[in-house]
């Protein structure tokens, strides 16, 4: 945190949900039980036609995690677990069906729901970085008025000549050239697109950023820079991140602690050695033993089996039981709570039982 911050923190009024306590100490972020579910039902005339029920996705579905000041959590799974709508949860975009997200003791629906001087002090202090440069910028603007953008909304920066050394100041931060102001979107590469994404993020002079699989629109060796950026912004400015990717070894890379998804529910958290090195739930073994064995070590591996449940009907009881080796008759009858075993929070009744 900036001594800015710092000083804008300690003269800003109490808000709504504010803990006084909370916001000195403890993580930056909690998510209690939070959960969203979408109604994706036909228009009710064919219902009634067809004598169809309504149908409703439960897209994320109990997620509980903290995350400490200037540490990574990073959230992976499969395609459709609920990994982006968590994003969107945590930065207001979405409301929660249930639950709560609570950011340096406030909470943020409450928050950003009483709208004021609180709600643009919380999006100013949060920031999102999306999976696709080509989307997240508006062609049409120059890259002075993307960036520059959050920086008049909020009151950063009035005169035209400051706002434009303040963005020249953010594009050479994340290792652009401060004429590159006066570019378009598309007269730069993927890589430096989400170098702009980023340095609009970082705009506000923001404390926790959400980013939601921001290297996978990207070849790999423009991965590793961007991860490297990241990294070496989060030293300098103390960034807290919450990191969405489908790629364990780029997790492996930028996460302190990792979290998996499956089927909109959190079957796995702990800190990264750990969970690589002797990961507890079954589906966690089998996204690691999915990775290519490059030094060749003969460890028997198992890959990833089936495919995953519609998410309009998920199956009773743990939501991975179909597709698990180690599944038994308890699995199908009650869903596994989130306990804290051999040094990792895990939901899994064959690891609770000692079965595996």
């Amino acid at each position: 945190m900036s001594i800015v911050q710092d000083r804008r923190a300690a003269t800003q009024p109490a808000g709504p949900g504010l803990d006084a306590a909370a916001s000195s100490q403890g993580p930056l972020v909690r998510v209690e039980d939070l959960a969203r579910t979408f109604d994706v039902s036909a228009p009710w005339l064919n219902r009634v036609i067809e004598r169809k029920p309504r149908a409703l996705l439960r897209a994320v579905n109990g997620v509980s995690f903290e995350i400490e000041r200037g540490k990574t959590l990073a959230l992976v799974g499969e395609s459709g677990c609920g990994k982006s709508t968590v994003a969107r949860l945590m930065t207001g975009l979405y409301a929660p069906t249930r639950g709560r997200v609570v950011f340096d003791g406030q909470d943020v629906q409450a928050t950003l729901a009483a709208g004021g001087i609180g709600a643009r002090t919380l999006r100013r202090r949060m920031q999102m970085i999306f999976q696709d440069p080509y989307a997240s910028l508006n062609p049409r603007w120059k890259v002075l008025d993307i960036v520059g953008e959050p920086l008049r909304e909020h009151g950063l920066a009035t005169r035209p000549d400051d706002l434009r050394d303040r963005v020249e100041k953010l594009l050479r931060s994340v290792g652009l050239a401060g004429a590159d102001c006066d570019k378009y979107p598309h007269q730069f590469s993927g890589g430096q697109r989400q170098r702009v994404s980023i340095a609009r993020a970082l705009a506000t002079d923001p404390e926790f950023l959400v980013c939601d699989e921001p290297t996978s629109a990207l070849d790999v060796s423009v991965q590793a820079q961007v991860l490297n950026l990241m990294k070496d912004l989060q030293r300098q400015h103390g960034l807290t991140y919450l990191f969405i990717s489908h790629n364990l070894a780029v997790v492996h890379h930028i996460a302190d602690e990792v979290g998996v998804m499956y089927l909109g529910k959190l079957l796995e958290i702990g800190p990264k050695e750990r969970l690589f090195s002797t990961p507890q739930q079954p589906y966690t073994r089998m996204l690691l033993d999915a990775i290519p064995d490059i030094a060749m070590s003969g460890k028997a591996r198992t890959p990833v089996q089936g495919e995953v449940p519609n998410p309009l009907n998920p199956p009773p009881g743990c939501p991975f039981n179909p597709r698990c080796p180690h599944a038994f008759e308890r699995c199908v009858r009650e869903t596994p709570a989130l306990l804290p075993l051999r040094g990792v929070r895990v939901a899994c009744h064959a690891v609770e039982e000692g079965k595996i």
